[in-house]
């Protein structure tokens, strides 16, 4: 993923770096907790998982230049899901580095902007996720609605970020605009089709038992209250 060149740039960029210094801080520490919690080599395995299937999203799967930036099924409410928010925050951000380095060296300019709008989001579905499900509610027995909505929240969030940054740097001129807008409007599809993996995904993680307590995913997912 990578938000167009140019969209911010300057003395304005900086911002970015300090919006990305709070989020990988909370990241940090989001992943002491799983640390304590879950021990290293599962916190390890959740996190390679999901930088794999980041990576895949953004080199592998379909992804096309639309408005200000690219439009990637990213699939970050999946990956809360199953990984949990610590896994799924290093995921994000290994992933997107390791596309940096190795694929796409100029985006690394825009690294702050983007680890953040893939971050933030995912920080405020985990709270959502939070508020949604009842506590006797396991994750492999979310309904579409639910599903949908942190998908909403996770997508939504990813379009309100990249519209701020193109605010930010071109201001409201009417190009502007409308590359926003051709950029939100696209997104409307991963919107629709997340909530259908989700629950793809959560019912094979059901019917697969021999994943039930696994250290490589969510106890949530199989534990109510967990």
């Amino acid at each position: 993923m990578h938000i167009e060149p140019g969209v911010v740039d300057g003395a304005k960029i900086f911002l970015s770096y300090a919006s990305a210094a709070a989020l990988l801080a909370t990241t940090a520490l989001a992943g002491a907790r799983a640390l304590r919690e879950q021990g290293a080599a599962a916190l390890a395995g959740r996190s390679l998982l999901a930088a794999l299937l980041v990576f895949c999203s953004f080199e592998v799967l379909p992804h096309h230049p639309v408005g200000v930036s690219e439009v990637h099924l990213i699939l970050g409410s999946t990956l809360l899901l199953l990984f949990g928010p610590a896994a799924a925050a290093i995921g994000l951000a290994a992933g997107l580095l390791v596309q940096g380095l190795f694929f796409a060296l100029p985006d690394l300019l825009q690294y702050g902007m983007n680890v953040t709008t893939l971050l933030a989001p995912l920080f405020a579905t985990a709270a959502l996720a939070r508020r949604i499900t009842a506590p006797h509610t396991r994750y492999v027995d979310l309904s579409y609605g639910q599903a949908f909505r942190l998908s909403l929240a996770y997508q939504g969030g990813i379009v309100a970020w990249v519209a701020f940054w193109a605010l930010y740097g071109h201001g409201v001129g009417a190009d502007n605009l409308q590359q926003i807008a051709s950029f939100g409007g696209a997104y409307l599809l991963v919107i629709l089709v997340e909530p259908l993996v989700d629950l793809g995904v959560l019912a094979a993680a059901k019917a697969a038992r021999r994943l039930h307590g696994s250290a490589l995913l969510e106890r949530r997912l199989f534990v109510a209250g967990a």
